[in-house]
This record gives C-alpha cells, sequence and structure tokens, in this order.
C-alpha cells in the first residue's frame, strides 16, 4: 500500500469547535484513544458537549505549547466546515500553525483560509482528498487473507474493532497490518484512503488498491464504513465490502440504538447484518464468513455487558466482545480456528 504524504506536523492541537455530543468528536476521540502522545490539547468553543480529556486551550495556548498543527477534530454530516469555526482556523495559521481536516470541504477553498495560508506560509492537509485515480473493481480473487469489520450502523466501533483486531493479532503473532477508510484512521496510521470521498464508480477498485495482493499468510484488517442497512451510506459500505473481498468479517453493534444515526431507519440486527454481508460478499468471495461480534457496551455495567456477549455468543455461534473493554483474544482464536494459526 502506497503510504499518503503524511508530513503532517506533530504534536496536534485537536479543534473541536461546538459539537452537540461525543459522536461528533470521534476524529478528535479516536486520535487520543490510539495516539493521545502526539496531542498537546483541545480547542473547543462555547456550547461544545464533546470532551476528549486533554487540556483545554487557547489557539495561541497550543502553539505555545508546541502544537505544529491544528487538526479540526470534528464532524458533521456532509463533511461540511460551519462557517463560524472559519475565524478559529484563520486565527490558527496566524499563530503559525499548519491545519488539517478531514472534512468533505477542502480548506483552500475558503477565501480566508487560503488567504491566511498563503500569508503565514502555512500547510493546510485535506486528508479526506487524494490525487489519485482508481480502476473500476475487477472481482479478481487476490493472494493474502483479510477482515473486513461491519457494522448494524454508523459510529458503532468499526474502526476500533480493527486497530483492536489487527494489534491482537499481530501479539499473537500474525502478521498482520490495518488499513485506514476513513479520516480518523488515516491521522491515527500515517497511511491510508477516505473511502466516502471516492467517486461511486471507482469505490470498489479503491479498495482492491488499498488491500493489494499480498503473502497468503498475511493479514489486512480492513477498517468498515456505513452500514449496508444505512439508507444514507450503504452505497460505499456495498463498494468497500466487494473491493476489499474478506475471507472473515466482524459485526460491530450499539445495542442501546432502535433506529439509525440521523435517519428514521429502524437498527437491523446482527443476524439480518451477518446474512446480508455473506449473500453480498459472496460475489467477490464466496467463502465469506464471520469470525466474530464486537459490541460497544459503554453504555452497560459490567454484568449487563458480560449477559448480553454471552447471549450474541450463544446465539450465533461466535465470540462476543467489547474490543476496548474485553478484548479481541477471543476472535483471534475463532481465526485461527478457521483459517490456521501462524
Amino acid at each position: 500500500m502506497k503510504a499518503l504524504p503524511m508530513e503532517i506536523a506533530r504534536p496536534y492541537l485537536l479543534f473541536l469547535g461546538d459539537v452537540p455530543d461525543a459522536l461528533a468528536a470521534k476524529t478528535a476521540t479516536g486520535i487520543v484513544d490510539w495516539r493521545k502522545d502526539w496531542c498537546v490539547g483541545q480547542v473547543r468553543l462555547d456550547g461544545c458537549a464533546a470532551d476528549t480529556g486533554l487540556k483545554d486551550m487557547s489557539i495561541s495556548e497550543g502553539s505555545a505549547a508546541g502544537a505544529k498543527t491544528m487538526v479540526i477534530g470534528a464532524v458533521n454530516a456532509g463533511g461540511r466546515l460551519p462557517d463560524h469555526w472559519v475565524d478559529s482556523v484563520v486565527e490558527a495559521l496566524n499563530a503559525g500553525l499548519d491545519v488539517a481536516s478531514g472534512l468533505h470541504v477542502k480548506l483552500g477553498d475558503v477565501p480566508a483560509i487560503k488567504e491566511a495560508a498563503a500569508k503565514n506560509g502555512r500547510q493546510l492537509h485535506d486528508v479526506r482528498h487524494n490525487s489519485m485515480t482508481f480502476a473500476t473493481g475487477k472481482g479478481i480473487k487476490r493472494p493474502g487473507k483479510r477482515i473486513l469489520t461491519v457494522g448494524t450502523d454508523c459510529s458503532v466501533g468499526k474502526k476500533y474493532t480493527a486497530l483492536a483486531m489487527d494489534k491482537a493479532m499481530n501479539e499473537r503473532g500474525y502478521t498482520s497490518s490495518f488499513c485506514a477508510t476513513g479520516q480518523t484512521g488515516v491521522f491515527i496510521s500515517g497511511r491510508g484512503l477516505s473511502l466516502d470521498a471516492v467517486i461511486a464508480d471507482f469505490i470498489a477498485g479503491a479498495a482492491e488498491w488499498l488491500s493489494p495482493a499480498t503473502e497468503e499468510d498475511h493479514w489486512q484488517v480492513v477498517e468498515g464504513q456505513g452500514s449496508l442497512f444505512h439508507p444514507s451510506f450503504a452505497g460505499v459500505t456495498l463498494g468497500l465490502l466487494h473491493g476489499s473481498q474478506p475471507d472473515g468479517f466482524i459485526v460491530c453493534h450499539e445495542p442501546t440504538r432502535s433506529k439509525m444515526r440521523g435517519v428514521e431507519t429502524p437498527l437491523p440486527t446482527v443476524d439480518q447484518v451477518i446474512d446480508m454481508t455473506i449473500q453480498c460478499g459472496k460475489l467477490t468471495n464466496p467463502g465469506i464468513r464471520c469470525v466474530g461480534i464486537a459490541v460497544n457496551t459503554q453504555a452497560l455495567d459490567d454484568d449487563e455487558a458480560l449477559a448480553l456477549l454471552a447471549k450474541l455468543g450463544e446465539r450465533h455461534g461466535l465470540p462476543a466482545t467489547d474490543p476496548i473493554r474485553y478484548g479481541m483474544e477471543a476472535v483471534v482464536d475463532k481465526v485461527s480456528a478457521e483459517f490456521g494459526t501462524p
């Protein structure tokens, strides 16, 4: 896999804006969870309901603390840059910081930001955008093995599950690598591709490029996107499934939701996701199978979490775990049983 030009200077100052909830700051939260040592603090505007746990700073304080780049660590529907955030971006550029963003809008397309960057000689990094062109997907089975995280909804832990699975497999002696498909994963890993910014016809081809042919014993753990059942994002999810042609997949689930995020569509069951993923995934890998269930149990106490995981595991005959709370060892055991030990 070709590494992105990650000349993004560290350490980071994370900008959270005034997002309404923690999920809207998942980029910043993900960076802190996996790369806290790269961060000096966070900037929050009045009314911000998210908190990464880093020290609150003004932009000038962040610059004085040694920050090199302000990362826009918040997301919203459509990946827009709210008008009232522009002043903060300009302030960061005037303070001598570069600015990096995972939003759909390009920073340099905002005249005030473009002017401030040029005046101060600072860099603008649009992680979600790339200058590459991709072929259409071919669906030809390629060497190597792959695991894809899939979801009952958006923002249920697909990235965290993939990162935790990659870590657990490497610790077990497998040769494994994490394939980032979203902006936060790219910030964390230093390589990858924001798949939802690829033109629709080329999503499967981009996923093939992202998880190329490798040695037969090399595992690529691919970060999932969206959900096959989400009316807004199922197209990206399906293209990723076809292009990554996983040998195994892990279903990610948040048990307290009744509707999918941002829409009125009811949440699908784990059974439905397993069945649909196999049905659709067989197009490019007839041997696709589910190897585990990853549940975000943050809203449950320990007894409730363990009871739910036991129930799901028994129902599906699969290891069920919370990757952050209980680790991924049981899922690695399942992979070993299905595909062999390293």
